[in-house]
């Protein structure tokens, strides 16, 4: 055993054994032998390494740990396990007994201490712990994906054996106590395409950096293929100021049960330490590992929304393209769907999934609208211009920064317009001047009409808020409000969200940086999807039936057969039923 290896195993020991003493609630939870160092075989290395080269996080310094089982061997990749706060549980000793037993996979662990800015002479300038533990973004997990574990798969282990971890979320776990558990939550939830097992501990999913939502957004969200294990204890506070930490613990099972996740908890009554969690991490690796390798399901939610959208054994897939996909996606009357590349090209893919060229733009011109037939152009002289049939006529000038365009079945034509301080939204109609609806502060570029076209919605700029209008028997807005309300745990005040589409059921699909939300008659989200490639710039229905949602997610284009049809204000008008006042 190295030096580095006892040391961790002694401070350890010798952490639970004071803790235990002091605590009388541990006495619930019997001695289990695999925290003991393994008596017949050898145990596995941990290595020490440092890490000051991150650019998501420019100017932190932080170690991490690296253990390696006796039995790894690197013609095979290893599972995974990252720990946040460095080594903890005595997790070392405790993985070799559970992969000498065979109770887990051979795992490699990664143990990840938080960041630190210093100074020339080594002095803590700025604690990065809460800015990276607590956030309920995606930033923690890109650290891990795209920095440090590539960093890991660099080194070697004293024998030379080098380190190949599996890519395969189902061979992945992670944990962590306090703002790290939230953090692990974070990174699964975010990832799931990277991590499918999660221990939590004490975890801190309280009002420090908008972990109080996670309990609603859990129950709006389609569920992911995870398996979460908490604990806490009833008297965990560190600060009563944010809320009772375990009561938000406690609200986080119910929501992740109600969601359909396979979760399991223990609640002891400690306060906040890792006393409890490390008394029954070797149970809890046991149940994170259970069946391995078969895989971690997703469940099935008792959210009432989820079945009308989402179609049991349809999930995203990629659609292939031999470019790079840019702007907006807009849909035509046979199901397809408009697609534009980096070259000024517009190409249609078909409900078959063909691709054909439709259009050449000139550089001066950008696709801003379609009415399912005839495409809608802005150039940057202030035109609009009506494409079809290999034709193209100007419809209307003045126009300089046209940001989109809705068009009806009774040929009105709504625009927005990047003007200034104000944005304008006008009416064209046909053989009538153009006419200005509004001036609005910060509007937005994006609009939608509701099924029966009586009621407009507006994007504003720099907002979670959508505006609703009425819509008159002449086409002209009335009585707008902030009516609709995203969420965004980014927490961005300058982030846009992109275009919208309601369904024949009247409720409104938006692209967001959280996914697809998609929000009732009444403003509400009540359910959202959400891809592992994260934040979607553009939506549209398409297919035959309208019943294909085609999102465009970077620059990746992809799909999903949905339990519901798309509508566009150049179908006819229909009524969806009423959802009542709520």
């Amino acid at each position: 055993m190295n030096i580095l290896r006892l040391l961790i195993t002694v401070v350890s020991l010798f952490i639970g054994s004071l803790a235990f003493a002091q605590n009388a609630d541990t006495q619930a939870y019997p001695f289990d032998p695999a925290t003991q160092p393994l008596e017949n075989g050898t145990p596995g290395e941990v290595m020490q390494r440092e890490f000051s080269s991150s650019k998501i996080y420019p100017g932190t310094q932080r170690s991490y740990w690296i253990y390696v089982p006796a039995g790894y061997n690197p013609d095979e990749p290893a599972c995974l396990f990252v720990s946040l706060d460095g080594v903890q549980h005595n997790a070392p000793t405790v993985f070799d007994n559970l992969i000498a037993s065979g109770e887990m996979p051979v795992t490699i662990g990664v143990f990840v201490a938080p960041g630190e800015v210093r100074n020339a002479k080594g002095e803590v300038l700025r604690y990065n712990r809460s800015n990276e533990f607590d956030k309920t973004d995606d930033t923690f997990a890109r650290f891990l994906l795209e920095e440090l574990l590539p960093e890991v798969e660099q080194q070697s282990t004293a024998d030379g054996r080098p380190i190949r971890l599996s890519k395969d979320a189902n061979d992945r776990a992670i944990s962590g106590c306090s703002s790290g558990a939230i953090c692990a939550f974070t990174a699964a939830w975010f990832r799931p395409d990277a991590f499918s097992r999660v221990y939590s501990a004490i975890g801190t999913y309280v009002p420090m950096r908008g972990g109080n939502e996670y309990p609603a957004l859990i129950r709006k969200t389609e569920p992911k293929p995870l398996r979460i294990f908490l604990e806490d204890g009833s008297q965990d506070t560190w600060n009563p100021l944010f809320g009772s930490w375990y009561e938000s613990n406690v609200l986080m099972e119910s929501a992740l049960r109600f969601s359909g996740y396979e979760v399991a908890h223990s609640w002891g009554h400690g306060g906040h330490d890792g006393t409890h969690a490390a008394l029954i991490f070797p149970d809890v690796m046991r149940w994170l590992w259970k069946g391995w390798p078969h895989r971690v399901q997703k469940g099935n939610s008792s959210n009432n929304m989820l079945p009308g959208i989402v179609l049991k054994d349809c999930e995203w897939e990629p659609v292939d393209l031999s470019f790079t996909p840019q702007g907006q996606l807009f849909a035509t009357r046979d199901g397809g769907v408009l697609v534009q590349d980096e070259k000024h090209k517009v190409y249609q893919l078909d409900a078959e999934g063909n691709l054909s060229t439709v259009l050449t733009l000139n550089a001066n011109e950008s696709l801003v609208g379609s009415t399912g037939e005839h495409l809608y152009l802005a150039d940057t002289k202030g035109n609009l211009i009506e494409a079809g049939n290999g034709k193209k006529r100007t419809i209307a000038k003045g126009l300089n920064r046209i940001e989109s365009v809705l068009a009806t079945e009774k040929g009105s034509i709504y625009l927005t317009q990047a003007s200034g301080e104000d944005d304008c939204l006008w009416l064209i109609q046909p053989n009538a001047p153009k006419q200005l609806l509004n001036r609005q502060l910060n509007g937005g570029g994006y609009l939608a009409l509701f099924p029966n076209l009586q009621l407009m919605l507006r994007s504003e700029k720099n907002s979670q808020w959508l505006y609703s209008y009425t819509v008159t028997e002449e086409g002209k807005t009335e009585n707008g409000q902030r009516f609709y309300w995203l969420h965004n745990t980014e927490n961005y005040d300058w982030t846009e969200n992109g275009n919208m589409v309601f369904d024949r059921n009247g409720n409104l699909f938006i692209a967001t940086v959280m996914g697809v939300q998609v929000c009732d008659h009444n403003g509400r989200v009540r359910a959202i999807l959400t891809l592992p490639s994260g934040r979607i710039s553009s939506l549209c229905f398409g297919g035959k039936e309208l019943n294909v949602l085609y999102v465009l997610s970077g620059n990746k284009l992809y799909r999903r057969k949905v339990n519901t049809q798309g509508h566009y204000p150049w179908l006819p008008a229909l009524n969806p039923g009423s959802q009542g006042a709520g």
